[in-house]
């Protein structure tokens, strides 16, 4: 029943992906929607200790009272408080549009927070989970904006009293901008000579720009359609795939002058970390035995024995997610011609679904390789909103403004 929801009845018979409509919910619940190793997104939206420490920062890896903090923990916290500051008034406890780590892709008009230090922990420690997580849900939110105007407004031009409360996108990309590279722990590893040092600050320095191209895509204008919206996507996007080409060079350079003892050393630096984060989340779960603190690897269905109930609730965030094909169709009066793209509009959508897996792959053995899996991801994705935003184009084409307004509208009105 749920996966017939998913699907409204007309694209269901148009649906050509392998299985029909309910193997496409069973892959999406399988592999579109993964299950952080760390916290349930409750534990991180709840967490107001968290959340206070991170914001009153503006260092996502801060710690609180001496104490070493979960960065997952902090990352989602901030993304979180950040995303509903906004949203309805802020009263709400969270959102639709939430990962299941418990952070947000879209928090307000930014896209991709933390985008730098994704691309960081992918290539130099082989954790591409966050940078994974993007896909099907952040174009549903372009599409479908649970913000309404002035919600989004609020994140561009602060004023009165709420501005206190709700940061501006600029704040926003600062504070989830951090250092990142990490050069100290990579000299100390590698124990580098003066050659090899003087290519490794090349490569900081390379890492540093690629930042700042990063930061450039934040939004200082309310993107006030799904078509501007998309394109925020696109340009973060693009702007990370630029940066991965500026890196590639001075790491093949820096990687290439170290000995096989010191790339093994290097190379290990994954392991290492995912060790410390495992470590972590054992920590944090011994605290809190409640069934929403025990994190597990939702990939693998063998090392999680409450799969099934993940798998629940990973149901019912898609059905919240479900087109609103009816309501679409009798509001804006549609015509046979404007229905059959909008068809094809869901449909092309959907399909995303596949192609943005959130399960990872193993990482590879070295940074070379890391960096280019996560370009090929990225350009997977950005495949994904060019042909999102193509069919979009298509649909609206012959729209009226009022309809093209009531198509805007449906969005904030589903998020009530």
């Amino acid at each position: 029943m749920i996966a017939a929801l998913l699907l409204p009845g007309k694209a269901e018979a148009q649906f050509g992906l392998r299985g029909g409509p309910f193997g496409v919910a069973r892959f999406a619940v399988g592999h579109m929607i993964g299950m952080s190793r760390l916290r349930h997104s409750r534990m991180a939206v709840r967490g107001g200790r968290y959340r206070s420490a991170a914001l009153r920062s503006q260092d996502p890896r801060g710690a609180e009272r001496g104490q070493p903090a979960n960065p997952y923990v902090l990352r989602a916290a901030l993304t979180a408080q950040a995303a509903l500051s906004g949203w309805q008034g802020g009263r709400r406890p969270q959102g639709w549009w939430r990962h299941p780590d418990g952070s947000y892709g879209w928090v307000g008009p930014v896209f991709w927070p933390f985008a730098h230090d994704d691309l960081t922990n992918a290539v130099i420690f082989g954790d591409a989970t966050s940078l994974s997580l993007y896909g099907y849900g952040d174009i549903y939110a372009a599409i479908f904006a649970p913000y309404a105007a002035a919600e989004l407004a609020a994140y561009t031009a602060p004023q009165g009293k709420r501005a206190r409360r709700i940061p501006s996108a600029q704040n926003v990309c600062d504070a989830s901008d951090p250092p990142g590279f990490p050069v100290d722990r990579i000299a100390a590893t590698v124990q580098p000579n003066e050659l090899q040092r003087t290519a490794l600050d090349e490569l900081v320095n390379a890492w540093s720009e690629a930042r700042d191209s990063i930061r450039a895509a934040c939004p200082s204008q309310v993107p006030a359609t799904a078509a501007e919206r998309l394109g925020l996507m696109r340009e973060r996007l693009e702007a990370m795939i630029k940066a991965t080409d500026a890196i590639a060079p001075p790491l093949a350079k820096f990687t290439g002058l170290l000995d096989d003892d010191q790339k093994a050393r290097l190379n290990a630096l994954g392991n290492e970390r995912r060790a410390a984060l495992a470590a972590m989340q054992r920590k944090d779960t011994s605290k809190d035995t409640s069934k929403d603190a025990q994190a597990s690897n939702a990939c693998d269905p063998d090392s999680d024995p409450r799969y099934d109930e993940k798998l629940q609730r990973q149901y019912e965030q898609l059905v919240q997610q479900q087109w609103p094909a009816g309501d679409i169709a009798t509001t804006l009066r549609l015509d046979e011609t404007a229905r059959a793209r909008f068809e094809v509009l869901q449909d092309t959508t959907l399909r995303t679904m596949q192609t943005l897996s959130a399960c990872p792959a193993e990482a590879a053995a070295t940074p070379q390789a890391r960096l280019t899996a996560a370009k090929a991801r990225l350009e997977t994705m950005l495949q994904a909103v060019n042909g999102v935003t193509d069919a979009l184009d298509d649909f609206e084409a012959d729209l009226s403004d009022e309809q093209k307004a009531g198509f805007e509208a449906i969005g904030p009105k589903r998020g009530a």
